[in-house]
């Protein structure tokens, strides 16, 4: 592709090309490729709990698998730093290139490995490595496809034409969710348990020579050729990112001013809401994915409306607005969302009053957990009851043994049998009941969360490819994203889990994402600009 200048793109605004539309089409299928590998394991996290992680205690178990999915968002940082320095010195063709072929060989990977009752312990740390490659890999995917898409992009479309990169990241979900939904409704239960897993994740090959196929039929970016051309390239990104003045502000404030905010609303709006429905709420699997997979096509356009708008009226102020509602409205939209998916649940919240006394001492806050963890009974109590879904206030009884009050009877002593036969007899529903689920009041909640999703996650690549200067971009904008959405948005299904199981409130997860989403709209409001009409050539 000839190189062009951003002139070049004035000249004919509202025209886009058959070069382009092929650089959006190819960037863009790859990248949903690549989400589809790395959300396969985060769809299958309680699934995994089972195969990987040992049993005996299910909560310690999950929190085990959460803790596995979150390694591959902590790493994503590193994989930006890698893949941007190559991005900023070799080009960003070359640099995502490899990170497709990173990502799809981690995948394969995973459908090949054997469980926990093969191999102990090995389990978990090899799946685990796995999930290291995919977070490097994505770490450094995302910088070069925004950045490669807006720099063969017109000034005044930016927004619209990154918003599809954007759109990747719920498409390769909704895509997670469709092959392993497929799976699971064709194959038997125990099949599926045995070997049937694996295919969703081994089809991850034919994606991969497919992406690999379609990205060596890309040019370089017209605007990274400019700069090579002109001797204007950075030698040291790293450097020139985030130890010289004003770029080392900018990416601080592009972590804590926009992509922290933007990364916790995206993944309690999809992820946390999946997890929610299905372990607190109790609804089957299938329904589950259905009613998420309903909500990410309706909500995904949003992401591409969201993105042109900002082309008109600024991308900051809405990246703002979405957090600040996001932050207004998750706890009345979580309390609807139960009373429409499980009203029994909701009913047993207000008419009974549980309560799970023990020394406060002997409970602690678990979130990463492995081997090394030890559980006392209070522990054991409260993951039990958390994962019933069950709200329960806590009562500090120094030097006593751990005990449940249910409407003021009490059972004493930590013993799971009883403590579930006390719960079914006081009327606590085992599941959620189809026939009572208000799909249309359910189905529009998590709508109203996508609204949010595509408020703060689609002008926010055209953002921050406009925050830094071409020669040190791929870089600059990497970091603060994937710290933004591999760190404060990634960890969010593990720290809010140990938030609810530590509070003894299914709501108090909440709590994270709403003050992460806060402190973003101050910081961003207070100290960032808008940058729409920034020139990306320089």
């Amino acid at each position: 592709m000839p190189a062009s200048s951003e002139s070049a793109n004035r000249a004919k605004p509202d025209a886009i090309g058959s070069e382009e539309r092929f650089v959006i089409f190819a960037s863009s299928l790859g990248t949903v490729f690549e989400w589809y590998d790395f959300f396969l394991y985060a769809t299958l996290a309680p699934f995994f709990a089972t195969l990987f992680f040992p049993p005996g205690n299910e909560m310690a178990a999950l929190m085990s698998a959460f803790a596995t999915y979150a390694a591959g968002f902590l790493v994503r940082p590193f994989g930006a730093l890698v893949f941007g320095r190559i991005g900023d010195i070799s080009g960003r063709k070359y640099a995502f290139l490899v990170t497709i072929i990173v990502m799809g060989a981690a995948t394969f990977g995973v459908g090949l490995l054997p469980t926990f009752s093969a191999i102990g312990w090995l389990a978990p740390i090899l799946l685990v490595s796995l999930r290291l490659l995919q977070g490097l890999a994505l770490g450094g995917e995302y910088g070069g496809a925004a950045t490669y898409v807006a720099e063969h992009s017109a000034q005044n479309r930016r927004g619209f034409t990154t918003s599809f990169i954007q759109m990747t990241a719920t498409a390769g979900f909704f895509l997670a969710l469709l092959i392993i939904g497929l799976c699971r409704i064709f194959l038997d239960t125990q099949v599926f348990v045995d070997w049937g897993w694996r295919l969703p994740f081994l089809v991850s090959l034919v994606l991969l020579v497919f992406s690999v196929i379609i990205r060596l039929r890309l040019s370089e970016s017209p605007v990274f050729q400019k700069m090579q051309a002109e001797g204007r390239g950075s030698k040291h990104p790293l450097t020139d990112s985030f130890l010289r003045y004003p770029n080392n502000k900018f990416a601080a404030l592009a972590l804590f001013g926009a992509t922290a905010g933007q990364g916790v609303v995206w993944y309690t709006g999809q992820f946390y809401t999946l997890f929610f429905i299905q372990i607190t709420l109790k609804l089957d699997f299938l329904l589950a994915y259905m009613l998420i997979g309903l909500s990410l096509l309706a909500g995904s356009p949003m992401l591409v409306f969201f993105g042109w708008l900002s082309d008109r009226i600024g991308r900051l102020k809405i990246i703002m607005a979405g957090c600040l509602l996001a932050a207004l409205c998750y706890f009345p939209l979580f309390g609807a969302l139960t009373q429409a998916i499980n009203p029994d649940l909701a009913a047993f919240h207000e008419s009974r009053t549980i309560t799970v006394s023990a020394d406060a001492r002997e409970c602690s806050l678990h979130i990463f957990v492995g081997p090394w963890s030890s559980f006392s009974d209070c522990d054991r109590a409260q993951d039990f009851v958390t994962k019933l879904g069950v709200s329960f206030q806590q009562t500090d009884t120094p030097g006593q043994p751990v005990s449940l009050g249910i409407d003021g009877a009490r059972i004493e002593g930590w013993d799971a049998a009883r403590w579930q036969a006390a719960f079914t007899d006081a009327g606590l529903p085992a599941k959620a009941d189809p026939a009572k689920v208000n799909w249309i009041k359910a189905e529009l909640i998590l709508i109203a969360m996508l609204v949010f999703v595509g408020m703060v996650y689609g002008p926010i690549a055209a953002y921050l490819v406009e925050l830094f200067p071409a020669k040190i971009r791929y870089t600059s904008m990497s970091l603060p994203y994937h710290i933004g959405n591999g760190w404060f948005g990634g960890m969010l299904p593990l720290l809010a889990t140990a938030i609810v199981a530590a509070t003894g409130n299914i709501y108090n997860g909440l709590w994270y994402p709403i003050l992460v989403a806060l402190m973003t709209s101050i910081v961003g409001m207070a100290f960032l600009h808008e940058t729409k009409n920034v020139d990306i050539t320089h």
